[in-house]
């Protein structure tokens, strides 16, 4: 049984944000397989905000170190901004339809054979739309 950790992008814990993934001012880590999905822990945006620069490219690295200090593999947001071509290089992306954590998690787990898919590709991985 394979088991991912996974971010969801929140500013409540509850429900996903409007703006890009970068923009949340916390992520909620889950660790899931099929079955189970498995809270463990909250972590803080803690990346400085560049106002003057779009596709911030030290945002991206950024919040790319704070998740990958985590061992997340997976990030899941209802948008991503043009960073997404920088951030698809270490996780798989996915573009989230509903407004729930709830309903994310179980997007994720029952498509979890199609993200593992999607993460052995490497740096050619693309997003996914559930």
């Amino acid at each position: 049984m394979k088991k991912i950790k996974v971010a969801f992008a929140t500013d409540d814990g509850k429900t996903f944000m409007g703006r890009h993934f970068g923009d949340a001012e916390q992520y909620y880590i889950y660790e899931i397989d099929n079955d189970n999905a498995e809270f463990i822990k909250k972590i803080n945006n803690t990346t400085e905000e560049e106002e003057e620069i779009h596709a911030d490219p030290k945002k991206a690295k950024g919040i790319s170190n704070l998740l990958l200090n985590e061992n997340v593999s997976v990030v899941v947001s209802k948008v991503f901004g043009p960073n997404i071509k920088r951030i698809r290089k270490k996780f798989v992306c996915i573009v989230i339809k509903d407004d729930e954590i709830e309903e994310g998690i179980n997007k994720v787990c029952t498509n979890i054979e199609k993200i593992y898919n999607e993460w052995e590709k490497g740096e050619e991985r693309q997003h996914l739309s559930f």
